[in-house]
């Protein structure tokens, strides 16, 4: 293509070093690895541990304790240039400290010396287990239980989807501590290291998209933890827990920002090096407007993201911009993506294809951090505040 869909112009200046950065590890170790790493499913360790080398992982977390106090839109630059390139690597590479962005924000010292500054110095790796087999969206309605017995808590239940379970040395666990009639007061945050008795995690099978990244089913069987453990206040987690994904949902839109535009370069790349009925396919006024159309969908969508961090950092209605942002994003993604496919014809099916990988991949995003019809009902519901 002549142009560059992720262009700086939109990207405030701070944030465009670390975006270079970002599109040069992207090209350098995620693009060329790709394809090896959806068709055998492994966990790109030797990527990740380059993405530390790099200084692109975890790093987020505050100076103070080790990381480089990267923004919101610092991250939501990084993901969308690390997106384009493979969701699946680039998935496994932002999971690394999922859930440790919790812990700065609320635990102790002593927990942010013990837990945080290992993971922001790349010593270790963490996650956050808050999905369950048969809960979707509704974190109200978790069911593993954190019981209080003398100094410890003792967890009992399930999780699922959770990254990194299985690879982590310590990941934060959502848990049910009330049973009060105001179900938002139900629910705590914990820091549970891995090799705990009473732990057990294993691999999901085989997934349709974003192969490279591994999720977990954990079992805690009376798994027991210090009371120490315990991050912010019994009884705060869901709140804790809505913060956290406000500025989740906005990364979560640079990753259906970076999907949308390896959908739109594929299509655009194959309409204009492919002939039919005698011209090149490009020539046709119907596949001109198929490509104007997911142009439009994706500026739209990128606007939105850049104007949501912003948002969301000033805290100026934070739960409807992150809303609006993922849900537009990550849906532009599927569409571009749909539309990609269309125009690849019968190609489309070859799994060796970036447009068939690209295809899969865009459905999970539109799920994970909460489905988009929840995210539809929190921007119904905000935008009347």
């Amino acid at each position: 293509m002549s142009f560059e869909l992720l262009s700086e112009d939109v990207v405030p200046e701070h944030a465009q070093d670390v975006k270079q950065d970002a599109r040069d590890f992207a090209a350098e170790h995620i693009a060329p690895n790709a394809e090896e790493f959806y068709r055998t499913g492994d966990y790109p360790r030797d990527i990740l541990e380059a993405g530390m080398d790099a200084g692109l992982v975890a790093q987020d977390i505050s100076e103070e304790y080790g990381g480089r106090g990267l923004d919101l839109t610092q991250m939501l630059a990084i993901a969308e240039e690390f997106f384009r390139a493979d969701a699946g690597i680039a998935l496994t590479l932002q999971l690394a400290s999922f859930g440790a962005e919790l812990m700065q924000e609320y635990g102790s010292e002593q927990q942010k010396e013990e837990f945080l500054r290992p993971v922001a110095e790349n010593e270790q790796i963490t996650g956050l287990a808050v999905s369950e087999p048969d809960i979707g969206s509704d974190l109200a309605g978790m069911h593993t239980t954190a019981e209080k017995d003398g100094d410890e808590y003792v967890l009992n239940g399930e999780k699922y989807w959770i990254g990194n379970g299985v690879e982590a040395d310590w990941v934060t666990v959502y848990a049910k501590t009330g049973d009060t009639d105001d179900r938002y007061m139900n629910y705590s945050l914990f820091a549970v290291p891995t090799d705990t008795d009473g732990y057990d995690a294993e691999h999901i099978p085989e997934k349709m998209g974003m192969r490279a990244s591994k999720q977990a089913h954990i079992v805690f069987d009376d798994c027991r933890i210090p009371e120490e453990n315990l991050i912010g206040s019994e009884g705060a987690g869901f709140m804790m827990l809505t913060d956290f994904f406000n500025h989740g949902r906005v990364v979560v839109s640079g990753h259906g920002l970076g999907l949308a535009a390896a959908a739109f370069e594929e299509a655009w790349d194959f309409v204009h090096d492919r002939e039919g009925f005698g011209r090149n396919v490009s020539d046709f006024q119907a596949v001109q407007h198929g490509l104007a159309d997911m142009r439009l969908e994706f500026e739209s969508a990128r606007a939105l993201a850049y104007r949501a961090a912003e948002k969301v950092e000033a805290y100026d209605q934070p739960g409807l911009w992150a809303a609006m942002a993922k849900t537009k994003a990550t849906e532009v993604a599927t569409a571009n993506a749909e539309q990609g496919m269309q125009f690849h014809g019968g190609r489309s099916n070859l799994t060796d294809r970036r447009i068939a990988r690209v295809y899969r991949d865009v459905r999970i995003p539109v799920i994970y951090e909460g489905a988009n019809e929840i995210q539809r009902n929190l921007i119904y519901r905000q935008s009347a505040e």
